[in-house]
């Protein structure tokens, strides 16, 4: 596996934002500004244990170069949460990537549809404080059990983003939650959705919205859909490398990230589930089977992402 840079913070600031979930605010260990991202970015985290995780950034970029993330205990944890919350402390030195962004606010948006579900609210939080912050037309919709669990309930009830916030408590006033299906309705013109939270949150979300155009609707997953996790077997066939004018075989039990590494090829892989968009590369995206949870359908025909994807015939060409 090829190592992208990597970067080292000092735990500034840990905080219970719920039961589950803490804050971790993480600072240059010199005072210096860390590298400088928009709302909607992650970095991985390498953690003690060996373990190494992606969390979204969930505070806007600023001027302090600071960056704050959320990390919920999960019961059936593979390591990496419990490795977080039991043994990170204030004070601590940990690795990180350079942020990363899969998830980014649309440019060609005039009103912005925001749906969080849990602790999927840390990067749409950072998304509606950089939209605030320009005057943009938006609504964030965040869906908890109950005000204990809901995560930055500070941040989120700032005078700036008050105006903006429609929240769904499961435990709550029932004139208050929201109906998904009555939301998402009817589409208002060059209006983006953007949505991050659990599995089943998502596939309600994604039911809800089915009629509206695919490249409208933008989501960060935290796994694999269930039933989903892109099996990265298949039928074997040949990467064309464009621009070095070789072949190269891709066996039916090895990924193409896998393929490219046994030749010598550098390709960064992270969550390798097509999650996070670290293995993305220029390519015929129309000759790919997509396998991935990042891309858009549009970005889909010019791009692949390697740790998942494979040819839908005997070969696929990438921009490499």
């Amino acid at each position: 596996m090829s190592l992208e840079r990597t970067l080292t913070v000092r735990v500034e600031r840990i905080s219970r934002q719920t039961p589950e979930i803490l804050a971790f605010e993480l600072a240059h260990p010199w005072g210096r500004p860390l590298p400088g991202y928009e709302a909607g970015a992650h970095i991985d985290v390498h953690m003690p244990g060996g373990f190494s995780r992606q969390y979204s950034l969930a505070r806007a970029p600023s001027g302090s170069g600071g960056y704050v993330i959320g990390v919920k205990r999960e019961h059936a944890s593979r390591g990496g949460s419990a490795s977080m919350h039991e043994r990170v402390r204030e004070g601590d030195l940990i690795a990180i990537s350079a942020p990363r962004n899969t998830f980014p606010l649309r440019a060609e948006a005039r009103r912005h549809l925001l749906l969080a579900g849990g602790i999927g609210m840390t990067p749409l939080l950072a998304m509606a404080q950089a939209l605030a912050a320009r005057g943009a037309d938006f609504t964030l919709c965040v869906f908890a059990r109950s005000e204990e669990h809901l995560a930055f309930a500070e941040a989120l009830h700032a005078p700036a983003l008050a105006p903006h916030l429609k929240l769904h408590l499961d435990q709550g006033d029932a004139t208050q939650r929201i109906d998904l299906r009555a939301l998402l309705a009817e589409r208002a013109p060059d209006t983006h959705l953007y949505v991050c939270g659990p599995g089943g949150f998502m596939q309600a979300v994604r039911e809800a919205a089915a009629h509206w155009p695919e490249d409208a609707l933008h989501t960060e997953y935290f796994a694999a859909p269930t039933g989903t996790a892109a099996a990265t077997t298949g039928l074997p066939f040949t990467l064309k490398l464009a621009r070095r004018g070789i072949e190269v075989p891709v066996a039916a039990d090895q990924t193409a990230v896998d393929a490219l590494h046994e030749v010598g090829i550098d390709i960064p892989v992270s969550c390798q589930q097509g999650l996070c968009g670290t293995c993305v590369v220029e390519g015929d995206g129309e000759g790919a089977e997509h396998r991935d949870f990042c891309l858009t359908g549009t970005e889909r025909r010019t791009k692949v992402a390697l740790c998942c994807s494979r040819a839908k015939g005997l070969d696929l060409v990438l921009q490499l």
